[in-house]
């Protein structure tokens, strides 16, 4: 029996072979078009972020820096105009072309082995600084393009106006502005650095700012590109550092399209202009702080002055100190150098540490009185000095001064009077009484990088630092304010200004409130009977009248205050410290200040009542008068 052959007509559709080609077919156009799907739908938003982020560049523009004011509304920092000549390098695109296959042309004719990339930096200088020497012959200078900066300013700021005269004088500025072609791819404009009018004045307190590439950006987008930042400023010291969120403002910026060699097309797709930071009126009177600093002179010291029922700061000086304005634009190694030199970098009245001297005597009085071991009758005769133990401790004036109340022995500033009673009071009840009024603490202004390494020593406080035991002769250095005992004159104002409202607790602040709204720190009661209280403000009111600090006095006014004298070794060297600190009216304070003179030398006789005293006096003259 014969078998029949299967025949399948070749274009039969039950042809096996086209069935599994089919098949085929099919899976290949399924993935294909699932792949399709895949990129179109799901990963659409990858790519386009990615497209986004190959063609378009954010640039950022600093904003202007709010304005520094006085109490009274006179301007202290703001921007003034630098004249700067640019030149955008995206409109030079052909001549950088042309002038590089010229340059290439050159060195294969030559034979030059010169790199690629050296030939078209090479290039783009020469172009550059033909449109340089343009300027050059308008203001007959003879300015030179950097290579390097070139270079540098292709990588990393292409989108960015290079920069070619960036000191333009006003009148040179003028001139560039009328003879330039308005066609020219050379920009001129005024950007804003900080100016300070009164140049040194205040330096500390309203310090300086730095460049910087760092802008803050809220509201405008672009965070996933590429962005280019204009150098802006940013607060380094004093009031500029602690207030840069008030005054920084807000950046603006623009996003643009770019071509694959990386330059920017004609038009931004999106701009937000810059908007300028909020203006910070002070408490300072920059007429006082002025006299205050010349009252100084080019002695080393610092001088705080406060409005006694707020804790307003009316002058804060501290001298040596530097012209603001050798900051703006940019500061130089050369005034770098000189700040070194001369020490001016610290500020004394809120950085400076010093053994208070006699003015803490009235912190002694304080705690004696409080503690029930003297009042105001009782005598201690003052025969010159005091043994303590083995030591002898002097006073001031060597024939001594006889029997002395607490009266006298403020008005006379009697070492021996407050060593006894110092050393009847005790230790622990000095320093407990000088941390009732924060001498142990920073006083909280809104300065930045106040001192925390005050001083106010006890026998624990000792034996933690390895310095042995607590002995008399440390209370007795303590009481005349001597000895381990450190603190700033700041904190000293803050002492008067709290002694003179009869509480013990002042925050200062830089901060002008048009309300004359009290001192916002706890109120702590001096604890001390009034009649006392109204004794000891008598008796340093007569301080002034009749004793220590009669080179302060000011006819017509009441003056209630302390003088003291102070005595440091530096580098083997005894150095005396003068202090005068007090509050006037004395009857109705109004105003605290506090005066600290640092000796250089050894030859420098300076003293509470000779040295610091008539500078007190001058400063609340001034204020008297205004």
């Amino acid at each position: 029996m014969k078998l029949k052959k299967k025949i399948f007509r070749i274009y039969s559709r039950s042809n096996p072979r086209l069935v599994f080609f089919y098949g085929v077919l099919f899976l290949l156009s399924l993935t294909l078009a699932g792949g399709l799907a895949w990129r179109q739908l799901i990963q659409n938003a990858e790519y386009r972020a990615r497209e986004k982020r190959q063609n378009q560049r954010r640039i950022l523009h600093p904003a202007p820096r709010g304005d520094i004011l006085d109490r009274n509304g006179d301007l202290l920092a703001s921007s003034r105009p630098q004249y700067t000549a640019t030149i955008h390098l995206n409109e030079l695109r052909s001549a950088f072309r042309e002038a590089y296959i010229n340059r290439v042309r050159e060195a294969r004719q030559s034979g030059s082995d010169e790199s690629r990339s050296a030939l078209q930096n090479a290039a783009r200088s020469a172009v550059i600084q033909d449109y340089l020497d343009t300027i050059n012959v308008l203001l007959g200078r003879s300015e030179t393009v950097n290579p390097r900066n070139v270079k540098r300013h292709f990588s990393w700021k292409l989108l960015l106006p290079f920069p070619l005269v960036q000191d333009l004088q006003p009148e040179e500025y003028a001139l560039l502005t009328e003879q330039l072609p308005v066609d020219s791819p050379i920009e001129l404009y005024a950007a804003g650095v900080r100016h300070y009018p009164y140049d040194s004045a205040a330096s500390h307190t309203l310090g300086y700012v730095v460049s910087t590439e760092k802008l803050s950006h809220e509201g405008l987008p672009g965070d996933d590109l590429r962005t280019f930042n204009v150098k802006g400023k940013t607060g380094k010291a004093g009031i500029e550092y602690a207030f840069e969120a008030n005054l920084l403002g807000l950046s603006g910026g623009e996003i643009w399209v770019v071509d694959p060699t990386g330059f920017q097309y004609d038009k931004p797709l999106q701009h937000q202009p810059p908007r300028k930071g909020d203006d910070l009126r002070i408490s300072l009177d920059i007429a006082l702080q002025q006299t205050a600093e010349a009252a100084l002179g080019d002695k080393t010291g610092a001088i705080a002055v406060l409005d006694v029922a707020t804790g307003e700061v009316l002058a804060l000086a501290s001298k040596p100190d530097y012209n603001l304005n050798d900051f703006s634009p940019y500061i130089s190694s050369e005034t770098i150098q000189s700040i070194n030199e001369r020490g001016a970098w610290l500020n004394r009245a809120t950085q400076g540490l010093y053994p208070p001297g006699s003015v803490f005597k009235v912190i002694v009085a304080l705690a004696a009185l409080r503690h029930g071991v003297i009042d105001f009758e009782e005598t201690v005769n003052c025969t010159g000095s005091h043994r303590v133990g083995n030591l002898i401790f002097p006073c001031h004036h060597a024939p001594g001064h006889g029997d002395v109340n607490l009266k006298e022995a403020l008005t006379l500033s009697c070492n021996v009077y407050f060593y006894q009673v110092g050393l009847r009071t005790g230790v622990e009840a000095l320093s407990a009484e000088a941390r009732r009024f924060g001498f142990d603490q920073p006083t909280g202004i809104e300065l930045p990088f106040e001192t925390s390494r005050m001083i106010v020593p006890d026998p624990q406080w000792k034996k933690d630092r390895g310095l042995g035991p607590w002995r008399p002769g440390d209370t007795a250095n303590i009481s005349i304010g001597q000895g381990f005992l450190l603190l700033t004159p700041l904190q000293m104002a803050t002492f008067m200004a709290s002694l003179a409202r009869g509480e013990t607790l002042t925050t200062p602040t830089l901060i002008h409130s048009k309300e004359a709204l009290p001192n916002k720190s706890a109120k702590t009661s001096l604890d001390l009977p009034e009649a006392d209280y109204t004794r000891l403000i008598k008796a340093l009111q007569n301080v002034v009248e009749t004793g220590t600090g009669r080179r302060a006095q000011i006819e017509g006014h009441s003056i209630a205050a302390k003088t003291g004298t102070a005595q440091v070794r530096f580098k083997g060297e005894k150095l005396t410290i003068g202090w005068f600190a007090g509050f006037a009216p004395a009857e109705d304070p109004e105003i605290a200040l506090c005066v600290m003179i640092e000796g250089g030398n050894p030859d420098d006789n300076f003293g509470g009542g000779l040295t610091a005293a008539p500078i007190a006096k001058t400063v609340l003259q001034h204020y008297f008068e205004r």
